[in-house]
Order: structure tokens, then C-alpha cells, then sequence
């Protein structure tokens, strides 16, 4: 697909941020330089400290499309729930249907100059691929800052940036506001007949200058927080248990890897409350037994393949969250 062929396109990007200033501005210039720049950014600002204001209103001042809002602090960053408020903060001040897609992009990337042009020319060539990224990859500070993967499923596009296409992300209800919303999210995709995807390939990936799991307060308590958000998307003992062995070659090793298996065997204790949504997680649990016998690849794309007649059926079968 050539350029012009998207002349008729437009996307919105709304980005939860706070205490952003060592990272903000690559991201801020990687957007506006795009070859297909959004036609609205709304950058949420919840309560930040440092510069990340200032900074704003300079690139807001330069950059007509750009819009600020500004929420009070509420004195700590706060991931996952945290994270969706705010975005729903920015999402609430524009009508969705003016646009084709929405993105949910964090301040503290680097992406090539042609990534959005790229991921809607992919979407267009498939209607059913409702929500697409590239990779991520990280400046490895113990070993001479060479550039290293961020491990992540191709079956889901990744959190940070969430890129979709408007009526699927009506119809799967948004984010939930709850640790895992950018998992359960692309289970939801899949429920309903569309496809979740993120690729490798050279021309998508992008530098993500802080790495995933490590924005709150450390890497360990990161761990922690997926293995509560495993139980509460409704994760399997067993798979979870097999996610925990795979990362045991990952930093920080063993001690990560019980980490995660401790945030979700103290929600099973102190019976935690899970998200209610039986078929998608009926549907979830029966992928990831597929996943450790026959491998992730084949099992998503033969789910994709049965899950197709499911596509274009279902009406607002979720519903995006309020203001509440």
C-alpha cells in the first residue's frame, strides 16, 4: 500500500505520563516527525514533579495537534489502573468515531519515523488484525549498552504502544483498569474474531528507554505485580507455573522468578478477586495448555484460524469503562 492510499486515514494518540523528563523529548520527536503525524495527541499528565510539564507546554506551543491535560498529583506513580485512568482521562475528551485508530503510547520510547504509517498500511491489508506493534528492545547498561530484546508474545501487540483499530477497540470494551489490561485486552481480540499481533521485523522495532516491569519502583517488584496480574486475568496454575521455569534465564534470574510465583500464590491465599469474564478466560486457559504442548506460534494461528468465523458478529459485547 502507498502513502496516498492512507490520505483518508487518521489515528489518535493519547499518553498517560508522569515525572517523564529524562525520557519525554525522544518520544515527543519521534511523534512529530512521523511521515503520517497523528491527527490528535493528547498527552495526559497525572500530577507530575519534575519538568515534564514545562516541556509539554514548549512542544504543545510548537505543535497544533497536541493537547495537554493535566490531572492533580496524587503522590506516587501508580502502573496499571493508574496508567488507564489517565488514559481514560484523555480518552474522554474526544468523540472515538472521529477516527480510524487509537494508540495508548508511553513517553519513554524511541520509534522509528515511519512506525505509524507502517502499522496502519499492515491493518488495512488485513481487516481482521485489530490491534498490531512492533518490538521492543532496551540499552543493556551491563554490557556496554548493546540493545537487547524485551521478551514478548507475538499474540498480543505490546503495552506500551498499544496501537488499534477504533472498532475493535469498541468492541472488546477498552482497558480494564487492573494490572494485565494489556493481556487481557488481546484475549478479548481474539474471543471476538480479531487478531492480536506484534512482529519482528527490523523496520518496527523501537527502543524502549526504561524497561518493562521496572517503572514503579524495581524490577522484583515489577515480577510481583505480573504474577498478581496473571491470577487475576484468570491464568492457569500450570501455565503459570511453566512462565516461571522459561524465565528463570531471565535478570534477575531465580530471584525474579519467584517473585512472580509469590504475587500470584499470595492472591490464591488471600483469595484475591479475578476478573469475571468466563469465556474468554475458558478460551485463555484451553490456548495456553495448546501453547505447552504444541508451542505459542502454532497455537495462535491455528486459534486465529478457528476464531475467524466470530469476526463482525458481536455488537458492544463489552462496554468501555466510564468516568467512575
Amino acid at each position: 500500500m502507498k502513502p496516498n492510499e492512507l490520505a483518508n486515514k487518521n489515528y489518535v494518540v493519547i499518553s498517560p505520563c508522569r515525572n517523564e523528563q529524562e525520557y519525554m523529548r525522544l518520544t515527543l520527536n519521534s511523534v512529530v516527525r512521523q511521515t503520517l503525524p497523528p491527527a490528535k495527541w493528547i498527552i495526559v499528565d497525572d500530577g507530575s514533579t519534575d519538568d515534564t510539564a514545562n516541556i509539554l507546554a514548549q512542544y504543545a506551543k510548537n505543535y497544533s495537534f497536541i493537547t495537554i491535560v493535566t490531572r492533580k498529583n496524587r503522590g506516587h506513580r501508580s502502573v496499571g489502573p493508574g496508567v488507564i485512568d489517565a488514559f481514560y482521562e484523555g480518552y474522554n475528551t474526544i468523540n472515538i468515531d472521529d477516527y480510524d485508530y487509537i494508540c495508548k503510547l508511553d513517553l519513554d520510547l524511541d520509534i522509528p519515523l515511519d512506525y505509524f504509517e507502517r502499522l496502519m498500511q499492515k491493518m488495512e491489508s488485513n481487516n481482521r488484525l485489530g490491534t498490531y506493534s512492533g518490538k521492543p528492545y532496551f540499552y543493556d547498561k551491563e554490557n556496554d549498552n548493546k540493545l537487547v530484546f524485551e521478551v514478548c508474545g507475538d499474540e498480543s501487540s505490546v503495552g506500551m504502544t498499544k496501537f488499534y483499530r477504533v472498532a475493535c477497540f469498541k468492541e472488546i470494551g477498552g482497558f480494564v483498569r487492573k494490572v494485565m489490561w494489556d493481556g487481557i485486552d488481546s484475549h478479548r481480540c481474539r474471543l471476538l474474531g480479531w487478531i492480536s499481533q506484534s512482529e519482528d521485523i527490523p523496520e518496527l522495532r523501537f527502543v524502549h528507554l526504561r524497561p518493562m516491569g521496572s517503572s514503579q519502583k524495581n524490577i522484583l517488584t515489577g515480577r510481583v505485580r505480573h504474577g498478581y496480574g496473571q491470577y487475576y486475568m484468570g491464568t492457569s496454575v500450570i501455565y503459570l507455573l511453566a512462565s516461571v521455569i522459561y524465565r528463570l534465564d531471565k535478570k534477575p534470574y531465580v530471584i525474579g522468578a519467584l517473585a512472580t510465583l509469590w504475587g500470584y500464590l499470595r492472591c490464591v491465599i488471600m483469595r484475591e478477586n479475578k476478573l469475571y469474564d468466563p469465556k474468554m478466560q475458558k478460551m485463555m486457559r484451553r490456548s495456553q495448555l495448546r501453547s505447552l504442548i504444541k508451542g505459542k506460534k502454532q497455537t495462535f494461528e491455528q486459534m486465529n484460524a478457528e476464531r475467524g468465523k466470530y469476526w463482525g458478529k458481536y455488537v458492544e459485547t463489552y462496554k468501555i469503562p466510564n468516568n467512575s
